[in-house]
């Protein structure tokens, strides 16, 4: 087969699987692209799309092999680089994750979702320090709340309490619903003094979850600056219970 019709038999079915599954039609889509891939199994454009549409689908595992092929066949694709991330992040590969997400910043310096992951694995691995720099690059005004969730804790590790108190405060600011940021706020008040702060903090937390009032009780009573509580009623009372 000559090179010119293997080439448009290729953009053809990139046009067509694309179309596919910008309709919904996912399943039609992955079919497609198989189809193709028969035909040119190495083939790194058909293998990347092939890879989105199974890790839109939920499908991790069988996404790795084809952006996997697609990078052998294009190594350093910066597009390929990040969904190899973003799947890796789905599997328990942890080096692989590491590595992946590496290669992204590397292709592309200020990628801030390269930072906030990378910066969330150190803080996995105990290295708050290096984890708290590369998140607070990561943590800009558009920054999704994770990325700030994870910047608090870091910096919570740190016993910079003031600076995790900000962050927290950003993150109930973009998600008024988390309460796990609500309960943590409450314990960087409390341990920074703030014990009036922390109890408005735990209210929000336990309006928002009520299940987090153990957490909340254990936080108060063993905190340094806590207080110590003999009746549960009045706790739940004091949280707005």
């Amino acid at each position: 087969m000559s090179r010119a019709p293997l080439t448009a038999r290729i953009e053809d079915t990139l046009r067509r699987t694309t179309a596919a599954f910008n309709a919904g039609r996912r399943d039609e889509a992955r079919q497609l692209c198989e189809a193709g891939l028969t035909h040119t199994p190495n083939e790194p454009a058909l293998n990347h799309l092939l890879a989105a549409i199974l890790f839109a689908g939920g499908a991790h595992e069988a996404a790795r092999h084809p952006i996997e092929t697609s990078l052998r066949a294009r190594p350093g694709h910066p597009q390929a680089q990040l969904l190899a991330a973003r799947i890796l992040d789905h599997l328990d590969d942890r080096p692989a994750r590491r590595a992946a997400w590496q290669a992204v910043r590397k292709a592309m310096p200020q990628s801030r979702e390269a930072m906030a992951r990378l910066g969330r694995l150190l803080w996995e691995d105990g290295d708050a320090a290096a984890a708290a720099q590369l998140l607070t690059q990561a943590a800009g005004p558009d920054a999704p709340a994770s990325a700030w969730f994870d910047l608090a804790l870091a910096r919570q590790d740190l016993r910079d309490f003031a600076g995790a108190e900000a962050a927290y405060t950003e993150v109930l600011a973009k998600k008024s619903d988390h309460a796990e940021a609500a309960v943590n706020l409450g314990v960087v008040r409390q341990e920074a003094g703030n014990l009036d702060g922390a109890i408005a903090a735990y209210a929000q937390a336990y309006r928002l979850r009520p299940t987090t009032f153990g957490t909340i009780a254990m936080a108060l009573t063993s905190g340094s600056h806590g207080r110590l509580w003999l009746d549960e009623d009045a706790l739940r009372k004091s949280l707005g219970g």
